[in-house]
């Protein structure tokens, strides 16, 4: 008699549970060894992993998906070498792992530190994007997590060869047996199984659509660390520098326009708006940017559509742009927080006393003065790589990097203190 698809995926999280005890005990000389192997063995099934990748490229054609999911699904070689230098990247950045997170002696004599250590078993869920079969196993092993990896039907080829590649050299320089499994069931009841396994799954991290993420986070028994999407905002103050604002707003509109941490709406103080916010409008729309604006905004701008309430909670991932005119850094801080999603928003100021009220009262992952919200990346906050952005509080907020695949535990060095 067949397993059930619960017990296969039972089965796979009693496995992780056993590997993230043996990780526990490897060094950071033997993890990077193992990351290392792994990345050879990437770089040594190039081809493998291409006709794997082939394949689905070719069925995700033949049924009719966007040409952005097949863009995002396509390995080229540029795609397969920065996965391979990504993992060996993942390998040179500091251990995350028993950092000394704080430390104090009490009066008794007892020694009490606070130590990171390995969440334990990750569960992620993903679409499209094969590399991030590599990306997300590369981090959760280097911060000693075992890791369970469950990505979209249309990608099951690719990422299987992947994970077969990281499996077999990481299996040669050492990694524990079942530290790194991939789930090869395409039915969703193994997405359900998987994130209701609170027994042996410590995190979910979901990847991809906000519908994808909703209803992981909706469904599961199983804490999730979620981003559901990026409504970023760009306030243009009164006290702002009008040439830095335009280029701000140029690079974070149009830069890369279709990810997480461009911006979506503009803000503008009332008392600039109208020397300010035509060139602003002329520089956009000669980038092919379309403009929805409220009543003033069309007044003061050519080209400027009408703008719906919906319109200020949109993430259009695209070359289009809210525009409002706010009456001071209050109504702006208001409209940021009641219609953002606590990703990225940027304030374009001066005025020292309006930087610091907008970074204190603006509850995002991400808050800037006078740069574009298009640096919230973990590359580019230096953290070397990321698994995601999250827009949760708890445990972990904005880019998530290998101090954020850790938790912590406390360590008491006594001399035979006793409790009176």
């Amino acid at each position: 008699m067949s397993e059930s698809i619960s017990e296969q995926i039972t089965a796979i999280g009693q496995r992780a549970r056993i590997a993230s005890r043996a990780l526990m005990g490897l060094t950071t000389e033997q993890k990077n060894t193992i990351l290392v192997g792994m990345a050879d063995s990437v770089d040594k099934n190039r081809k493998a992993i291409r006709e794997a990748n082939d394949k689905d490229v070719a069925d995700a054609r033949k049924k009719g998906l966007s040409p952005a999911m097949v863009d995002r699904l396509v390995l080229t070689d540029t795609r397969m070498n920065d996965m391979i230098t990504g993992i060996r990247n993942v390998a040179a950045l500091p251990d995350p792992v028993g950092r000394i997170l704080g430390r104090h002696t009490k009066e008794n004599g007892l020694e009490i530190q606070k130590r990171a250590v390995p969440i334990g078993v990750i569960g992620m869920i993903y679409e499209s994007r094969p590399n991030v079969t590599a990306d997300a196993a590369a981090l959760c092993l280097k911060a000693s997590n075992a890791i369970i990896l469950r990505g979209g039907s249309e990608a099951l080829r690719s990422n299987q060869a992947i994970a077969d590649a990281l499996i077999s050299g990481g299996r040669d320089a050492g990694l524990p047996e079942h530290a790194l499994q991939l789930v090869p069931i395409r039915d969703r009841q193994a997405v359900q199984a998987l994130i209701t396994m609170h027994k042996y799954v410590d995190l979910l991290i979901p990847r991809g659509g906000e519908g994808l993420i909703r209803a992981v986070a909706e469904n599961a028994t199983v804490p999730v660390l979620k981003h559901y999407k990026g409504v970023c905002h760009i306030y243009v103050d009164a006290g702002a520098d009008p040439k830095k604002a335009l280029t701000i707003v140029e690079n974070a509109k149009c830069q890369r326009p279709g990810v997480c941490n461009a911006a979506e709406t503009l803000l503008v103080d009332r008392s600039i708006a109208g020397s300010w916010l035509p060139e602003m409008a002329a520089l956009l729309t000669a980038r092919n940017v379309e403009l929805r604006g409220d009543e003033l905004a069309q007044k003061l701008a050519d080209g400027i559509l009408p703008a719906t309430e919906d319109d200020w909670y949109a993430e259009y991932l695209d070359l289009i742009l809210a525009v409002r005119i706010v009456d001071g850094i209050e109504q702006a801080v208001e409209h940021i927080n009641h219609y953002g999603s606590g990703h990225s928003d940027a304030i374009v100021t001066e005025n020292p006393e309006h930087q610091e009220y907008f970074t204190r009262m603006v509850d995002s992952a991400a808050v800037y003065v006078n740069a574009s919200t298009r640096f919230t990346d973990g590359a580019e906050f230096g953290m070397g790589a990321e698994i995601g952005i999250s827009t949760d509080r708890l445990h972990a907020r904005g880019p998530v990097g290998l101090e954020e695949l850790t938790t912590y535990k406390y360590v008491v060095q006594g001399t035979g203190q006793i409790r009176e």
